[in-house]
C-alpha cells in the first residue's frame, strides 16, 4: 500500500524488450534504496512493481504487456522522469490517502492555466471511471495523492502549488500529457456493497428481456 506521497523523484535510463514483456531500469540520486530488498514494492508514476533487481541509486522491474497495455507506460522512454515511492509501512505518517498502486485508467492534461499562486491542470478521465471522481475527494495522478476541486463531467480539476510541481513530475506536464489515474479504493468499494446480495450473481453479458422488465422498459 502506498500513501499517493512522492519520495523522490527518478529516471527510466534502460528499457530492455522481452517479447510481449519489458524490463525497467529506473534510477534516483534522491530515493533512499538503503531499506530496500528484492521483492520489495515501489510505485513507479503511480504503478506498483516488484523489484526484480537493485543498487545503491536504482532498482529494476518486470512490466508485463497488460500493464504497459492499460497505463502510461506505453509511452514512456529512455529518459523519461517518474514519481517515485516505496510502499508505505505501518509505522509511517500516512500523509495522503490509501493509493493501491493498481491504475483504474490513463487520462489525458486538457488545459493547463497559470495563476499567480498555483497552476490550474484539467484532466480528461476515461468515461469508464468519471463516476468515481468526486469534488473535494481524492484521486492519484501519477502516484500523486491530489484533491479534486472541480468535476466537469469527465474532466476534472487541479490546483497545484509550486512545491507539489517542484517535487514532481507535474512541472513537465502539458496539455495532451497521459497520466495515470487511480481512483480512491473506497468509491470502488462502495459501489459493490451497493449491489448488496446481487453482488453475488453472475455479471449479466447483453440486454434481454428480464433487464428490460427490471429497469422499466417493459411493462407488467
Amino acid at each position: 500500500m502506498f500513501t499517493g506521497i512522492i519520495e523522490a523523484l527518478g529516471t527510466i535510463t534502460k528499457l530492455d524488450n522481452r517479447g510481449t514483456d519489458i524490463r525497467l531500469t529506473v534510477s534516483s540520486q534522491t530515493l533512499d534504496m538503503s531499506d530496500v530488498a528484492l521483492g520489495d514494492s515501489i510505485a513507479t508514476n503511480g504503478v506498483c512493481l516488484t523489484v526484480t533487481d537493485l543498487g545503491d541509486n536504482f532498482y529494476c522491474a518486470d512490466v508485463s504487456a497488460e500493464t504497459i497495455k492499460l497505463t502510461g507506460f506505453a509511452h514512456y522512454t529512455t529518459g523519461s522522469k517518474v514519481n517515485l515511492e516505496k510502499a508505505m509501512r505501518p509505522t509511517d505518517r500516512f500523509g495522503g490517502h490509501i493509493v493501491s498502486g493498481h491504475v483504474d485508467g490513463v487520462g489525458t492534461v486538457s488545459n493547463i492555466i497559470k495563476h499567480a499562486e498555483y497552476i490550474e491542470f484539467w484532466v480528461k478521465a476515461p468515461q469508464e471511471i468519471a463516476k468515481y471522481i468526486a469534488h473535494k475527494g481524492s484521486i492519484t495522478v501519477d502516484g500523486i495523492s491530489l484533491t479534486v476541486n472541480e468535476v466537469n463531467g469527465a474532466e476534472f480539476m487541479l490546483w497545484i502549488i509550486p512545491h507539489t510541481l517542484k517535487e514532481t513530475i507535474m512541472g513537465n506536464y502539458k496539455v495532451g500529457t497521459a497520466v495515470n489515474l487511480e481512483v480512491d479504493v473506497i468509491a470502488r468499494y462502495l459501489e459493490r456493497l451497493m449491489l448488496g446480495d446481487k453482488a453475488a450473481e453472475p455479471a449479466k453479458k447483453g440486454i434481454d428481456m428480464a433487464f428490460l422488465a427490471e429497469n422499466g422498459f417493459l411493462k407488467k
